[in-house]
């Protein structure tokens, strides 16, 4: 009941301390899996994709004070989707993965968004994981290994010197906590979505794949902001 009327409230047009606020709750409440089968529902699915940005296509991120009520929605759904099979499936009826793309493309060159990002990017994963049509949609359907390799040379901050050559700086600074979060997640989707690409056959599948194998390896020459981080990343 108490996951309802907090549901309740978040579809009403409150304010945003508010819907922070309740989100947090929300959060905590859906690490139980109990609590989550009478709201495991298409509607309240809904709700929270909106706070998250999810069902506006065209709509630029803009609004700053927004972005922790878009966090804390992403933060939600990544919990439900973990350990819910139902939204698992509810997941793929609402295209939900071609959404998250979306908001994805959305942070591209954006400041203040590695947190939406990051989250963005780990429930790509969970549904990469969980869901094998899902895993399928995002690699044919939805350009899945473009979208997270794109994601990836953006938290390395890659600078090209040829085609598939990236610049080597050998006294460049260390990623910072944010970056190098977005860029483990992206990696964990990539390998969700590669997992079945044994065999490549177009001209375009072969470019992008020689572009990720030079992400790859400027990633393995980057460093993050601790020795427990860079040997995560790697």
């Amino acid at each position: 009941k108490l996951c309802e009327e907090i549901l309740n409230i978040l579809e009403k047009d409150t304010k945003t301390s508010c819907q922070v606020a309740c989100l947090e709750a929300l959060r905590i409440l859906s690490r139980d899996k109990k609590v989550l089968v009478p709201v495991t529902t298409k509607r309240n699915m809904q709700i929270l994709m909106k706070l998250a940005k999810l069902d506006t296509v065209e709509e630029p991120l803009e609004t700053v004070s927004e972005f922790p009520v878009i966090v804390e929605a992403l933060k939600c759904l990544c919990n439900i989707i973990f350990n819910s099979s139902v939204a698992q499936k509810l997941s793929l009826e609402l295209n939900l993965a071609a959404m998250l793309c979306n908001l994805l493309q959305k942070c591209k060159d954006r400041q203040l968004v590695d947190d939406i990002k990051c989250f963005d990017l780990r429930l790509l994963f969970l549904l990469s994981l969980l869901h094998t049509d899902i895993r399928a949609q995002l690699c044919q359907e939805l350009q899945g290994v473009q979208v997270l390799t794109q994601a990836l040379e953006s938290s390395l901050s890659v600078r090209w010197t040829e085609e598939y050559k990236a610049a080597e700086d050998r006294d460049r600074l260390p990623l910072s906590l944010q970056e190098t979060d977005c860029a483990i997640e992206a990696l964990k989707a990539l390998f969700n979505v590669t997992l079945d690409s044994w065999n490549v056959h177009s001209k375009n599948e072969s470019h992008q794949f020689r572009y990720m194998a030079a992400i790859l390896r400027h990633c393995l020459l980057t460093t993050g902001p601790t020795e427990e981080k860079t040997e995560e990343l790697h």
